[in-house]
């Protein structure tokens, strides 16, 4: 079984040596535990391991988590949010880092009862598979939300190309660490566990590891991962 607090030191580690060589405090970088499809046990060793954050992709799976574990750390949403997601989201995490057009900016407005923190998902590449406001569309997006009562947008995040070398991403964290730079936005969600040190390095606020952490995870196709736990009440939004 993988060394759960092991893998948090050694990847907190590495984060701390990337920004020694860029100049930066490790502490200006949090480290966001990706726990899909990690069963409820593992997560809690995590916790109290000493993670920070967690990160979760889909709303349902995010449910049942935070109903057996409650919220010793804060929840961020990192996966795709779909519109009729969006109560339920809100109901479970602290931060939404995939706001990825304004359709889905104008629900959480519409359904939020507090600020809510978020960040938009801006497609650096263009990749016509991936969702996210295309960079030069961020200033519009910015400005229509600058109108909504309920959001406040920290950063912008990224998933950039699938490449065979860490380094070949840095172009991407560059172009996004620039384009927020641009609009002064503080944070940077950028960097997983392929790739984290480089985004570290170009600037990363924030980071998304899971396998460093966890080890090897469930196929995503499976589902949700079987939780090993009494069934918990459903969360209401």
């Amino acid at each position: 079984m993988h060394d759960i607090r092991a893998g948090l030191m050694r990847v907190r580690e590495r984060i701390a040596a990337a920004a020694e060589r860029a100049g930066r405090r490790p502490d200006d970088v949090l480290l966001i535990a990706v726990s899909k499809t990690v069963e409820i046990e593992r997560i809690r060793e995590a916790i109290e391991a000493g993670a920070s954050a967690l990160g979760e992709n889909r709303v349902q799976e995010a449910k049942a988590k935070v109903t057996a574990l409650g919220r010793p750390v804060p929840w961020h949403l990192i996966g795709h949010l779909q519109t009729n997601k969006v109560k339920d989201a809100l109901a479970i995490f602290d931060v939404v880092h995939s706001v990825d057009r304004l359709e889905v900016a104008r629900e959480i407005d519409r359904r939020a009862v507090r600020p809510i923190d978020v960040l938009l998902e801006v497609n650096v590449a263009g990749e016509p598979q991936k969702s996210g406001f295309a960079p030069d569309a961020v200033a519009a997006a910015l400005d229509a939300i600058a109108g909504m009562a309920h959001l406040k947008v920290r950063g912008l995040m990224a998933i950039p190309p699938a490449v065979e070398r860490a380094e070949d991403s840095r172009p991407a964290f560059r172009a996004l660490r620039e384009l927020a730079k641009r609009h002064n936005l503080a944070e940077l969600s950028m960097g997983m566990s392929g790739d984290f040190e480089v985004a570290v390095e170009e600037g990363a606020t924030m980071v998304r590891v899971g396998t460093a952490i966890f080890g090897p995870r469930a196929s995503l196709d499976m589902g949700a991962p079987q939780l090993r736990t009494p069934k918990p009440p459903q969360v209401t939004g």
